[in-house]
């Protein structure tokens, strides 16, 4: 596997690149709205410093690495990130994102995402996955405009914000062999099941 770190993708409308030091206040818009955060694993940023903090432990760490997919998502307008979207380099594969409140239901991240698995399978990942949490049906949507299939659901006690989700599971496989499902969140909870009607 080839997978460079965080090549520059653009589409019709965005800029998908690396985070800078010096887009310090657009990741703290980013992660700091109440509302974004809903269904992202982290606490809502309170002030710069976490954001700078924030920067340093994912983003300047991940770009250190041999290979990462950790990606700005900005206009071509201005070139200044609205959102972020990656794709965990463990053996996940997790396409995580998150967007602005102010750009949802444009299909940004549809857009963004479909430049960033057309990447990282010509860099040769097998798959990816990416969970949603079932009060999020809409990120669901999103991974199913990307092409991925529900494959099942499981509970998990959330960290660090430490409670209780049903989060579903979807995977897209590259290799052609749809029968091959990423186990190890199904495997690791106690409780697991496949959900009637999810498509």
């Amino acid at each position: 596997m080839k997978c460079m770190n965080t090549p520059r993708l653009e589409t019709e409308r965005l800029i998908l690149r690396k985070f800078t030091e010096n887009d310090m206040e657009a990741l703290y818009l980013i992660l700091a709205d109440k509302e974004v955060n809903t269904f992202l694993p982290w606490f809502p940023l309170q002030n710069m410093e976490e954001a700078k903090a924030f920067f340093e432990a994912r983003y300047a760490a991940a770009y250190e690495k041999p290979r990462a997919c950790a990606y700005a998502i900005c206009l071509k307008e201005d070139n200044y990130p609205i959102g972020y979207i990656q794709v965990d380099m463990e053996e996940s594969h997790d396409l995580g994102y998150g967007l602005r409140r102010e750009f949802w239901h444009r299909g940004i991240v549809t857009e963004a995402g479909e430049a960033v698995i057309a990447q990282v399978k010509k860099d040769g990942l097998p798959y990816i996955t990416a969970t949603h949490d079932i009060n999020n049906p809409r990120s669901g949507g999103v991974m199913r405009q990307l092409g991925m299939k529900y494959q099942y659901s499981y509970e998990e006690q959330w960290q660090p914000k430490d409670f209780l989700v049903t989060f579903r599971m979807y995977q897209l496989n590259f290799n052609g062999e749809d029968g091959d499902v990423f186990k190890k969140y199904w495997d690791s909870s106690a409780v697991h099941f496949v959900e009637p009607g999810i498509l």
